[in-house]
């Protein structure tokens, strides 16, 4: 697979709460063009929402979020998740993420935290929380140091705010729930969510 960087401008960050719901958003989501689906590891059934993405959605690139320990990293995969996020990382998740035989981004918020992982080797990674820890001025300021990482900011990042973080060099995509309103979930308004995600994709 190539980067799940690059897959998409913008990665949606999905909350299932009901599986029911799980194939039809995710194809409202791939039919507007954002194949990458971030399912967070939220509710009891997420992990039931990635195998059914999975199993009926083959256009579909789904992951898994908010992974923070090897038994997630396992399940997720096992699922069938072909890439993995979490909020931030430590050694012993990060020796999972490697061995998981999947693509991961590893969440980063310090300077020091992305040091850390570009000497083990990881130029990728997931920047959380994305406007609480600094947003595009911080990322600005981290590309001179440090150009080789690459970020997918994510965390309190709207439509209007996504175009200037992907304007950054040093970002791949960002990550976002706002093609996903709450209203257009509960009335199953998949329509709404594909129109919302080609809005999304055409960001770049």
């Amino acid at each position: 697979m190539t980067s799940v960087l690059d897959l998409a401008p913008v990665v949606p960050v999905v909350v299932v709460d009901d599986v029911a719901d799980a194939v039809p958003l995710a194809r409202a989501l791939v039919a507007g063009g954002l194949p990458a689906i971030e399912v967070t590891l939220r509710t009891p059934v997420a992990l039931e929402a990635i195998r059914a993405i999975a199993a009926e959605v083959p256009d579909a690139v789904v992951g898994a979020g908010t992974v923070i320990s090897a038994r997630s990293v396992t399940d997720s995969v096992t699922a069938g998740a072909r890439f993995l996020v979490s909020p931030g990382w430590t050694d012993t998740l990060l020796d999972a993420m490697r061995t998981s035989g999947v693509p991961f981004l590893p969440g980063v918020s310090t300077t020091s935290e992305v040091v850390a992982l570009l000497e083990r080797g990881v130029t990728e990674m997931k920047f959380f929380p994305a406007e609480a820890a600094g947003g595009t001025a911080y990322l600005k300021a981290l590309s001179g140091p440090l150009p080789q990482a690459r970020f997918c900011p994510t965390g309190g990042i709207s439509l209007a705010s996504a175009g200037t973080y992907l304007a950054l060099g040093n970002v791949g995509c960002v990550g976002g729930s706002w093609m996903l309103p709450a209203d257009a979930i509960a009335a199953k308004d998949w329509d709404r969510v594909e129109k919302l995600a080609r809005e999304a994709a055409s960001l770049r």
